[in-house]
């Protein structure tokens, strides 16, 4: 429906959010967090990847997890966005296939026990889902950040994170804050609480 005032459309964006945010499983935040946390603790390599807006996401994703969690912890995440590099993506795309610009790089970079994170608002675009098949195939973990119907990405991924809704800007907006919730819940695991106290998070 039109909106004769951006405030009236803001109150009303900002509703739907508040219920696509009720809408995430709290079972599957715990479980996926546990692997990413065991991921850094071990030293596993973990993978984000996405197109377009979950491309930022991904890429946003290595700033916080490697940077902001190794903040006043003992923790060294080793991170990489598949999504950050234009110039290998675009060679990919070109000479392979832009179905295979993530799961390539996963090919050459990867080892089993590490993790891929795979966002995709659809869950059904045809990189991730190649992305998310070769990693299962090849004994990584796997979390895939999903909106709409879940797509694909839902059923191939070990766990899913999904957000119930068919508002690309809401299931972004959510995916972001997810990703800001897991990086700051495990830096906080490694804190005493006074240093949580003095903190900025």
């Amino acid at each position: 429906m039109p909106y004769r005032t951006a405030a009236s459309y803001t109150g009303a964006y900002l509703d739907e959010f508040a219920q696509a945010a009720a809408t995430i499983d709290p079972l599957s935040l715990d479980r996926a967090t546990e692997i990413l946390l065991d991921a850094y603790t071990q030293g596993r390599l973990v993978f984000s990847c996405g197109n377009g807006g979950s491309a930022a996401v991904a890429n946003h994703l290595q700033c916080d997890h490697l940077k902001g969690v190794r903040n006043g912890t003992d923790l060294q995440p080793r991170v990489i966005s598949l999504s950050s590099n234009i110039e290998l993506l675009t060679a990919i795309a070109n000479d392979v296939g832009y179905h295979d610009s993530f799961a390539y790089q996963l090919r050459a970079q990867s080892q089993p026990g590490d993790t891929l994170i795979a966002i995709s608002s659809s869950g059904n675009s045809p990189n991730i889902l190649h992305a998310l098949q070769w990693a299962c195939d090849n004994s990584l973990r796997t979390i895939a950040l999903t909106g709409f119907d879940g797509g694909g990405a839902q059923s191939i991924a070990e766990i899913a994170i999904h957000v119930e809704s068919a508002n690309y800007g809401i299931v972004e907006d959510l995916h972001q804050s997810i990703m800001h919730a897991m990086a700051q819940y495990i830096r906080q695991t490694r804190m005493s609480a006074d240093t949580i106290a003095s903190s900025t998070f």
